[in-house]
């Protein structure tokens, strides 16, 4: 493994996917224009002006065949391999979710981390929700955003990457419906490197969930990547062994009488909103691992 730093500044591109964006998207390519030059801008099937807008703006556009099917792994896969095109010696690649707009003074800091920590893989910092008030699914979102910060196991899609790390695992599983950044970690840190959270603004998120149906199809989604993750490890991790054994046993009936014990629980750690959408979660988590195991494999969107 090279962990060898650029003896210069380091060539830094951007990658941001997006589909249906068009509402964010100049946003926020406009936050990462003002910090990272090269950007990339990969479209998966957008039926609103996302590309239009991202070309408006002088950013490559790369518009992702439909053939695979769209993933947000599939998406960034892409723009890492043409951002690659464009700057050859690109040492760091920013993913942006065209949903997100990164934070002032993000790069400049993470980029300092990752110069300092040469086992350091990837970096990510401080994710927040845009309009944490406009609806209880939103201020969830912000909960979950708030993790712990140092040394951890996974990043979200939002990270600043080192490229010869990413590419010498491959990037990311395209197959992946979500979760797919957990697996690139777990494949990472099996290679000897680091994963890192510091304590700096990265992005901000625009969730925009107002309805409970939007909800559940976004744990849903959890629950199928959880299923799919595990099964693609021989069902050796614990840690995904115990999220998906948990799903089942608190959506069954024999759970469902100690529902209140778990709601407490709950409660005492982050309050009450965040037990009692945790607490329904297990539902449409165990609903997703059904999908897996059932093979209805699609993607799973919740805007």
């Amino acid at each position: 493994m090279n962990r060898t730093q650029p003896p210069n500044p380091p060539v830094i591109g951007a990658v941001v996917i997006g589909r249906n964006e068009a509402a964010r998207l100049g946003r926020a390519l406009a936050s990462v224009r003002d910090q990272i030059a090269t950007i990339v801008y990969v479209d998966s099937g957008s039926q609103d002006a996302s590309r239009e807008i991202a070309a408006s703006l002088g950013v490559d556009v790369v518009r992702l065949p439909i053939g695979s099917g769209f993933t947000a792994a599939r998406a960034r896969n892409a723009g890492f391999a043409r951002l690659r095109i464009l700057l050859p010696a690109v040492d760091l690649v920013q993913f942006v979710d065209g949903d997100c707009d990164l934070e002032p003074g993000w790069v400049a800091a993470a980029t300092a981390f990752l110069r300092a920590v040469p086992d350091a893989a990837v970096v990510c910092g401080r994710r927040r929700e845009r309009f944490p008030d406009a609806s209880r699914y939103n201020r969830l979102c912000d909960h979950e955003w708030d993790t712990r910060i140092g040394r951890t196991e996974s990043c979200g899609g939002d990270a600043l990457f080192r490229a010869h790390a990413f590419a010498a695992v491959d990037g990311f599983c395209d197959t992946l419906i979500a979760g797919e950044e957990p697996e690139l970690c777990h494949r990472l840190s099996r290679a000897g490197w680091t994963i890192h959270r510091i304590d700096h603004a990265m992005t901000r998120h625009d969730a925009a969930m107002t309805r409970f149906g939007q909800w559940w199809q976004r744990n849903r989604r959890s629950g199928y990547a959880h299923a799919q993750a595990l099964t693609m490890r021989d069902g050796l991790d614990t840690r995904l062994l115990r999220i998906v054994a948990s799903n089942i046993f608190w959506s069954t009936p024999v759970g469902w009488p100690l529902w209140p014990l778990l709601w407490l629980r709950l409660l005492v750690r982050r309050g009450a909103l965040y037990a009692t959408y945790t607490t329904i979660g297990k539902l449409p988590h165990l609903h997703g691992q059904i999908d897996y195991w059932s093979r209805q494999r699609r993607l799973i969107e919740y805007k």
